[in-house]
């Protein structure tokens, strides 16, 4: 009896590796694997709909603490003071977060993030309604808290997209490339799903049982989902920086992260962010004046789900042509797009500028991740990872803020000028990074 051509293998990452040998090595295939049906086989069935579930309670802090707030104090300004609080706690907290993950590994940093963030949210809870007047020291003790929520928020996307760049590597070097933009396509469309699924989430919750339930049950997803992400096998693959073997192999200690160049894309993802934000709140006041209020969140979703189903086809574009060009592509389709909002006087047209607008944002938000983690060493892909998520948090409150002034002293045609400001800007980044990576990286 003849062994077999390749060992069985010990792990999902083991068996798309000798698969894709396999093909390499011209051995007979049954049938053709398709990329997306490859990365269950790098990371276990079971990794892509937690890694999805798992971010859904960030997706509900924000806007479930402006609800909160809202709700139990009559006071909008409250309200919106809370969640800034909360961005800007996730906006400080997701580097350092991801900092500690290079440094001791996933699992130990995520778990403890897990348990002090949904002690920080059911705090938030009991806090606000505690409180009986929102006096001075009051209101400030809640925003305190909402600050620590927003800080330890378990940074589950970025994290899991470092875990792809930890597997991928193990593949043989001609499947890299595609693997890199499938799996960081799926990642992409992963965030839209949430931004839509979140808020839809506690706006369905709170209107129909209370406004608490939405924020405890984020906390419990985040203890159940989170911890049983930072205890999936796949977090093997990135242990920390203390050892140069094992799950930690490849890596470089010696190399140095240049923040220079990390600069480009975090100011790109600020831009994204402000685009967002500014989108989100210039839609309000549009909605405000030709329909309700609460159509906004709906409307909204409409350019979440065509941004979600063009960052899915990003998979598929050749990989000669690179993550930079694709950058400064998408993010110029989206300035000029942009200038569209200016354009509707219904909700009807609206929606269909939303849905051409939405087209080109979700392979942005790939490409622009990709180009960082081409920059990043393997050492500082959490730090990096995190640092552009925390660009898109920071953005979005930049935006928002500069909309709401504009649409509240001159009305929502002066608001929508923000995103067509931010797209303009995304795109001459989208240059800078072309100029950034003019030297030749592992994976472009």
């Amino acid at each position: 009896m003849t062994s077999p051509k390749f060992p069985v293998p010990d792990s999902p990452a083991d068996t798309a590796t000798a698969d894709a040998a396999a093909v390499v090595a011209g051995a007979p295939a049954a049938k053709k694997v398709g990329r997306y049906t490859m990365l269950p086989r790098i990371a276990g069935r079971s990794y892509i709909p937690l890694g999805l579930f798992a971010r859904v309670p960030l997706a509900m802090l924000t806007i479930g603490v402006l609800t909160l707030v809202t709700a139990v104090s009559q006071s909008y300004a409250i309200g919106g003071f809370a969640a800034g609080a909360v961005g800007v706690g996730a906006a400080i907290g997701a580097p350092l977060i991801g900092y500690l993950a290079d440094r001791l590994g996933q699992k130990r940093v995520l778990v403890v993030a897990a348990v002090l963030n949904a002690v920080a949210v059911v705090a938030v809870v009991v806090l606000v309604y505690a409180t009986a007047e929102f006096t001075t020291a009051a209101t400030a003790a809640v925003l305190g808290t909402t600050f620590l929520a927003g800080a330890s928020s378990p940074q589950v996307g970025p994290l899991s997209r470092v875990r792809w760049m930890a597997l991928i590597k193990k593949m043989p070097k001609d499947q890299q490339g595609p693997l890199v933009d499938t799996a960081l396509s799926l990642e992409g469309t992963a965030d839209e799903i949430t931004f839509v699924l979140g808020p839809a989430l506690v706006g369905l919750l709170a209107s129909l049982v209370a406004p608490w339930l939405p924020l405890v049950l984020a906390a419990t997803m985040t203890l159940a989902l989170v911890t049983m992400f930072a205890f999936h096998p796949t977090q093997h693959a990135v242990t920390g920086r203390r050892s140069g073997v094992g799950g930690n192999a490849g890596y470089l200690p010696s190399e140095s992260v240049n923040w220079f160049k990390v600069a480009v894309p975090v100011a790109g993802m600020v831009c994204m962010g402000s685009f967002f934000g500014s989108s989100q709140t210039a839609l309000t006041a549009f909605t405000g004046v030709f329909g309700s209020v609460d159509q906004a969140g709906l409307m909204y979703a409409v350019m979440g789900a065509s941004s979600a189903v063009t960052a899915l086809s990003v998979a598929y574009w050749p990989v000669s042509f690179k993550h930079a060009w694709r950058w400064t592509l998408t993010a110029g389709l989206m300035a000029a797009g942009a200038v569209m909002f200016l354009l509707p006087n219904s909700l009807g047209t609206m929606i269909i500028v939303l849905l051409l607008v939405g087209l080109p944002v979700g392979p942005t938000m790939v490409a622009i991740f990709s180009v960082g983690s081409v920059i990043a060493p393997p050492q500082w892909m959490g730090t990096v990872m995190t640092a552009l998520a925390s660009g898109i948090v920071a953005g979005t409150a930049l935006g928002s803020s500069i909309a709401g002034s504009l649409a509240q002293s001159t009305g929502y045609h002066a608001a929508f000028i923000v995103p067509i400001v931010a797209a303009g800007a995304l795109f001459l980044l989208g240059l800078a990074s072309a100029m950034v990576l003019r030297r030749p990286a592992t994976i472009q």
